[in-house]
């Protein structure tokens, strides 16, 4: 059985850490009565505002390859592609099992993370590129930011040291590397959150729907 003295004490702490909550929740309801409709309507222009930029920002990514998982036929085409994004992630490969496996992922990443440029590039056929940027082990992902690789991710190493590694240990890592939106729970992991709940929903309904017969 619990101490009186200590219950009390993490009662009373409980009751602090309430009233805090009530306090900032009425500050803002108070802040909120205060807005007259000028200060709305402001607001709302605002959003409106942000919502534009986002819009322009998602058409440009996708007029720039965004989106998709491609491949960079040439080393010449390299540089182009990444002056053109902020933010690419660039698989050096040859035609072996492991970089295949890492293809799976990227293909992936790729339509999760539109703010992002996936691509890939043939190690063996571009040799300026593998040695300038010490290309030793494939499969390499060159994570590149602002025109610059900013890191490397070698091997499977950093992804459990095994080709069964998921795609959100990988989406992780390029997180880590800021080189992809993350906010903490991983978009894949929304996306499959999302469709168990609508199978749950169908199942039940088709359960529902078998017992009323």
């Amino acid at each position: 059985m619990a101490n009186p003295n200590v219950q009390e004490i993490i009662e009373k702490q409980v009751l602090t850490v309430a009233k805090a909550v009530e306090d900032k929740i009425d500050d803002e309801i108070a802040a909120l009565d205060r807005l007259d409709l000028e200060d709305i309507e402001a607001l709302r222009e605002r959003r409106l505002q942000l919502m534009k930029k986002m819009a322009e920002k998602r058409s440009r990514w996708i007029s720039l390859g965004h989106g998709e998982y491609t491949e960079i036929p040439s080393e010449k085409d390299f540089f182009s592609v990444v002056k053109a994004s902020d933010r690419v992630v660039c698989h050096f490969y040859r035609d072996n099992w492991p970089c295949k496996v890492m293809d799976k992922h990227m293909s992936i990443l790729a339509k999760q993370h539109i703010e992002t440029r996936f691509v890939k590039i043939h190690a063996e056929k571009s040799p300026f590129l593998a040695e300038k940027l010490k290309i030793l082990v494939l499969p390499t992902l060159a994570l590149i930011k602002n025109a610059k690789v900013d890191d490397y991710v070698v091997g499977f190493d950093e992804l459990g040291g095994t080709d069964e590694f998921n795609t959100e240990d990988l989406e992780e890592r390029l997180a880590k590397a800021q080189v992809i939106f993350y906010e903490g729970e991983s978009s894949l992991n929304s996306s499959k959150s999302s469709a168990q709940t609508r199978r749950s929903v169908r199942q039940s309904e088709s359960h529902n729907s078998s017992d009323s017969d």
